[in-house]
């Protein structure tokens, strides 16, 4: 039992703010005669690597003095790596444990799997599984649910999969991790398998299948989803609602967006930068500039996510004077332009003709912020030189790429200099871009633009010469699409298709809508 000074010592601690403070009341837990007492060293640990108030430094120091650290000791060091971004340490840590014959417990292995998780050192990670089954975990559904995103994050779909299936308990967040797991892969329909088996629904796994659906890009699945959830009764947290946010600034579903907000309102769920920059970015995607402006003054935390999607969102709308008035409120505000500032800033140039401004921006990049140009930025500049007609300029630029640069790197300078020279009909530079194109990737694009190039200048020949290219190489245009959004749904049309179920009332207006055209003219040509 503590002593009143040993308690009086530990509750001080539980106070500490700063490192300053840690330390005196370090020395008051030497001075009460608990130098080696483990609870008190525990404790004592686990603030000093308090990422808010402590110093990781710290920690280590107290820990590496230790002759034999207890396990609860080991346990709060390998967390405070962990939460430091320290894996390779944290797995050291365990490693030493073993190695002095001291046994893990549950709250051991979740920590040193994130570690190999984030690490993708699936082979450490394997071991761990097999320790958790020598030290008797195999019940355990904390481990098991960590083991099971060590595995995803892996790639080692089978193995996480079997973890699951071998489980003789899954609490909720055993089918989240499984659900989230398959979506990250890809897998979409498995993971919706799975959230049909789950027997108990929980916010966190509507949540997964949500956002699975959104990143894999089936943002109307994933917006009925958000529906049935509503069905059941049960309110969507941030990370729904910024998923939902997310597949109505793609579909273009402003009304759906708008309800989010008033939803947002209603509840009173706080606007955090997470939230907002998802809300303020649907607003842009939807082209409701004045109400993302109003969402990002409400903003009162911005990082530099939430300034360039701004910056962003204004460059795409073709306010460049915006742009740069919020680049330099960024730059007040403490933050420095990292690389999508700069593709954001080149985008407002283009589409405002801003030359020398774009060009000035572009030379700041490394000598003034220390951002390296990337293929991406090459690409925004050569489109902007591009579209004001300077190709010996542009191509300049093309030569300034490293040699290092990935084919998809150079890829991206070369096609924007292809659709300039295909709007300014400059075909034997058109040709000379195509050509570098294609020696650096397969695209259907960049024979879809110089087959257009050619049909653009009267050379069918040559363009019908590019299409038999394509179909002898296997490649395929991929249709084009619309959508539109109609009473809260969203309508998807395919060039070319004929399953949708309205279709025949559509083609039923189109018609009307021909014959009343052609009476117009004809009256208007009489």
């Amino acid at each position: 039992m503590f002593g009143s000074n040993s308690r009086g010592s530990l509750r001080v601690l539980e106070k500490c703010k700063n490192l300053k403070q840690l330390k005196q009341t370090h020395a008051q837990i030497i001075t009460a005669g608990l130098a080696n007492d483990g609870f008190a060293l525990s404790r004592l640990v686990a603030f000093c690597s308090d990422p808010n108030h402590g110093s990781l430094s710290h920690a280590r120091l107290l820990f590496y003095r230790l002759n034999r650290p207890s396990l609860c000791i080991r346990n709060t060091m390998i967390k405070a790596l962990s939460l430091h971004n320290q894996f390779t340490e944290s797995i050291q840590v365990y490693a030493g444990m073993l190695r002095e014959d001291q046994f893990p417990d549950h709250y051991t292995l979740p920590y040193v799997l994130k570690s190999c998780a984030i690490l993708q050192a699936s082979e450490i990670g394997e071991q761990i599984h097999a320790h958790a089954l020598k030290f008797g975990f195999r019940c355990d559904v904390f481990v098991s649910n960590s083991l099971i995103k060590m595995y995803f994050c892996c790639d080692d779909i089978e193995n996480a999969r079997k973890v699951f299936d071998d489980m003789p308990y899954r609490d909720e967040v055993s089918w989240t991790v499984i659900i989230s797991g398959y979506s990250k892969v890809g897998d979409v329909e498995i993971a919706r398998f799975l959230f049909d088996e789950a027997p108990l629904k929980d916010r966190g796994i509507w949540g997964a299948m949500i956002s699975g659906y959104v990143q894999n890009n089936c943002f109307k699945e994933g917006l009925r989803m958000f529906r049935l959830m509503q069905l059941e009764n049960l309110h969507g947290d941030e990370g729904v609602l910024v998923s939902v946010l997310s597949a109505c600034a793609q579909l273009g579903a402003l009304d759906l967006g708008i309800w989010v907000h008033r939803y947002l309102c209603r509840t009173q769920l706080s606007l955090g930068v997470r939230l907002g920059t998802a809300l303020m970015d649907m607003y842009l995607k939807c082209g409701s500039l004045d109400l993302a402006k109003r969402v990002f003054d409400e903003i009162l935390e911005k990082d530099v996510v939430c300034w360039n999607v701004m910056i962003s969102g204004l460059a795409t709308h073709g306010d460049a004077e915006g742009a740069f008035k919020l680049l330099s409120g960024m730059k007040e505000d403490g933050f420095s332009p990292d690389g999508v500032t700069f593709i954001a800033i080149f985008t407002a140039c283009s589409h405002s003709g801003m030359v020398n401004e774009g060009l000035q921006e572009f030379n700041r990049m490394s000598a003034v912020y220390g951002v390296e140009p990337k293929g991406e930025h090459y690409g925004c500049v050569v489109d902007l030189l591009g579209r004001a007609g300077l190709f010996e300029e542009a191509m300049k630029i093309i030569e300034r790429i490293p040699v290092s640069s990935s084919p998809s790197e150079q890829a991206v300078a070369w096609r924007a200099l292809l659709s300039a020279s295909w709007n300014h009909g400059e075909i034997r530079l058109a040709e000379v871009a195509a050509e570098h194109l294609l020696q650096l990737e397969q695209h259907t694009g960049t024979y879809v633009l110089l087959s257009n190039v050619y049909a653009a200048a009267g050379k069918y020949g040559d363009a019908r010469k590019v299409r038999k290219m394509m179909e002898d190489r296997g490649l395929e245009k991929k249709p084009g699409c619309s959508l539109i959004d109609v009473n809260g749904s969203v309508h998807e049309f395919i060039a070319g298709e004929k399953t949708h179920p309205q279709m025949e009332d559509v083609f039923s207006l189109l018609e009307k809508m021909n014959e009343q055209l052609e009476s117009a003219c004809t009256n208007y040509t009489h």
